[in-house]
């Protein structure tokens, strides 16, 4: 087969679904995951969290609004392949500048369109996430089962040393500057640290191998760990850092990975879920309010903890603080002192996402709060 003309799609299941070309030409394998935003997919590609993984869109109309300069969440597009339905064949937005299908190609990344979506969502559910081949060079399907079944899988994955920066650099607090964070990038969204800074913190971002030494070396009021790709279960550093910092009683806030991590930490165990949270629309519902936020998610993994009451540890009281209203999947912990004082807490779902548009918005003015009653306390 030559040409931009033909594509396969085939999961390690063998079932396969047949299609046309779309951004780059070639050969990609990954896990098969699917993402329910209408909007959002220039977010959704270039978020590091999808590190390794063949984004579904189950909206069926993708580039609508093109690519512009403005909302990338890092400087390159991470998914290892695309899969949409009906892309639109030209951008329709004053803040475009190039097209979708053409940026996928000018990256390298292999995607395929004219794909029934809808059944193709359907069968993950069904079925569960899974390993999943394209090829727009090849329609021989057993030829390209025969890969995917090859790859590896999430389960056991190390990634974060694959996306995180490999410079510390730092976000500088906007206006007056009210405290400082220590954030390691284990595969950091740029809006993150930016809404940080927005509430006078000026953030430090660090490599995912960071050690306690030079955390502490930026004199940071506080620890961030981010979202990330991967099996939290499969990467140790982090965990091994975030004792030492609970150890000294420095405030922490986790996001999506970083909440995975710090379940690890405080002694949870954490599991794959079935086919994953990815897209908005998510109910969830904080435990101490009531209060419930629509929110974005991007997860495989979750926190097994129990939520009928606090568990003591080593480093204080923690308790699940945010549960899924659609399945009851931790998503969110909360970890007290001795006196009922809050000293660090995190989220599974993505706050700085905007979801809501601003439901979660309360949780970097908590963490803000946090790190700045330790500057007037120290």
């Amino acid at each position: 087969m030559s040409g931009r003309d033909g594509a396969v799609l085939v999961l390690e299941d063998g079932r396969a679904f047949h299609g046309q070309a779309y951004g780059a030409v070639g050969e990609t394998v990954g896990e098969a995951v699917f993402a329910t935003g209408m909007t959002g997919y220039q977010e959704t590609l270039t978020d590091p969290s999808y590190r390794r993984q063949v984004v579904v869109q189950t909206a069926p109309h993708i580039g609508n609004t093109g690519i512009n300069d403005e909302d990338d969440e890092s400087d390159r597009i991470w998914v290892a392949g695309y899969v949409v339905r009906d892309p639109s064949p030209r951008p329709s937005s004053w803040r475009s500048r190039r097209g979708l299908g053409d940026t996928l190609a000018a990256q390298g990344v292999v995607a395929i369109s004219g794909v029934d979506t809808r059944a193709l969502t359907r069968h993950l559910r069904e079925r569960g996430a899974m390993r999943v081949g394209i090829s727009s060079t090849t329609t021989d399907v057993e030829q390209l089962l025969a890969t995917v079944r090859a790859a590896p899988t999430m389960t056991g994955a190390d990634l974060a040393g694959e996306v995180t920066t490999r410079q510390p650099y730092v976000v500088p607090a906007v206006g007056q500057r009210r405290s400082s964070v220590a954030a390691l990038d284990l595969g950091i969204k740029s809006m993150t640290p930016r809404l940080l800074a927005a509430r006078g913190v000026e953030v430090h971002v660090l490599p995912a191998a960071t050690g306690i030494s030079d955390v502490l070396a930026t004199g940071a009021d506080g620890v961030f760990f981010s979202n990330g790709p991967g099996d939290p279960a499969a990467t140790p550093h982090p965990v091994e850092l975030l004792t030492e910092v609970l150890d000294r009683r420095l405030p922490f806030f986790g996001i999506c990975f970083g909440n995975q991590l710090f379940g690890r930490a405080l002694g949870f165990e954490t599991y794959k879920l079935r086919y994953g949270h990815r897209g908005i629309n998510q109910p969830v519902v904080d435990r101490q309010t009531g209060r419930v936020a629509v929110t974005a998610h991007n997860h495989g993994f979750a926190v097994r903890a129990p939520t009928d009451g606090p568990v003591d540890t080593p480093y204080g009281r923690a308790q699940v603080s945010h549960v899924c209203l659609n399945d009851d999947v931790v998503e969110g912990l909360r970890l007290t002192d001795a006196s009922g004082r809050l000293t660090a807490f995190s989220v599974q779902y993505h706050p700085e996402a905007a979801a809501g548009p601003h439901d979660a918005a309360y949780l970097f003015d908590r963490f803000a709060d946090l790190l700045s009653s330790r500057v007037e306390t120290s």
